[in-house]
């Protein structure tokens, strides 16, 4: 895997895939809502703007994770305007935030997908939920082993690259990585069986993270808000701006990868929070 900036999206080779991540949009029924200092409306408007003046066009859209804060059908409706109007495929999974349910009833239709398994090119991406009702923390199921086991199998001369909202791995601050997915080791289980896994993408954490576990990347993006300080034993906000991670996944199985930010910090951040 390499990392850089622009260079290596826009010139990206046609055999291969072009991705952005974005993640932990935290939106509100109420679009003027101000969460930890910062209108999480705008400041996704402002990141979606940014992807679109420097990687553009995408192939596809990956959403890791609580895109809602509140887990309203407004909030969904409202989300659901801003992605059918990019004309891009859009695939999605929920976060801790959201309700699944609603998320499933709203957010489809027009380019945005609900489907968990994404057959493209040489790779293939599957889309993982490891959401537990009223629990920060992660788990996957036996029923989510058991289709991305199967999936692998099937495809076993694919590239895969596997999506989810909880990190598997420590991501270096203690008050994280104790809400993270509960049961790692079984997801490692599946994947230790298959060897075309190239890399994870998850959210969460608020912070760009690279971690590599037995040659299989861990990757998260900022949050389109507020930023995570990173390597904080409690829990603590930086001053970073927000953004999103690109990704170039090539034909031969590896991955050019980078993380964009909006060019100016966000006026307004909590700094001094002590949660939420």
């Amino acid at each position: 895997m390499t990392e850089h900036a622009t260079p290596g999206f826009n010139d990206a080779p046609a055999d291969s895939i072009k991705v952005l991540q974005l993640s932990d949009t935290h939106l509100f029924a109420n679009p003027a809502q101000a969460f930890l200092g910062i209108n999480t409306e705008r400041s996704l408007q402002e990141v979606l703007r940014e992807a679109q003046a420097a990687h553009w066009p995408a192939d596809l859209i990956l959403l890791t994770g609580d895109l809602a804060q509140d887990g309203t059908h407004e909030t969904y409706q409202r989300l659901r305007a801003h992605l059918t109007a990019l004309d891009t495929p859009v695939y999605r999974l929920p976060g801790n935030h959201d309700d699944p349910a609603a998320l499933d009833a709203i957010l489809q239709g027009a380019n945005v997908h609900t489907g968990s398994v994404l057959l493209c090119g040489h790779w293939q991406i599957i889309l993982l939920n490891s959401v537990v009702p009223n629990h920060v923390e992660g788990y996957l199921g036996q029923t989510e082993l058991a289709m991305l086991d199967q999936q692998l199998a099937r495809h076993p001369e694919r590239h895969a690259l596997l999506c989810l909202h909880h990190p598997p791995v420590p991501v270096g601050s203690r008050w994280i990585d104790q809400l993270g997915l509960n049961n790692a080791a079984d997801f490692f289980a599946v994947v230790d069986r298959h060897p075309q896994v190239r890399a994870v993408l998850c959210g969460h954490v608020h912070q760009e993270t690279g971690l590599q576990r037995n040659g299989v990347w861990v990757l998260s993006a900022p949050s389109t808000c507020f930023q995570f300080r990173p390597g904080s034993d409690d829990f603590a906000l930086d001053d970073q701006p927000p953004g999103y991670r690109w990704l170039v996944l090539h034909r031969d199985g590896s991955i050019t990868t980078g993380i964009k930010r909006l060019e100016h910090r966000l006026a307004g951040v909590e700094l001094h929070s002590a949660g939420y």
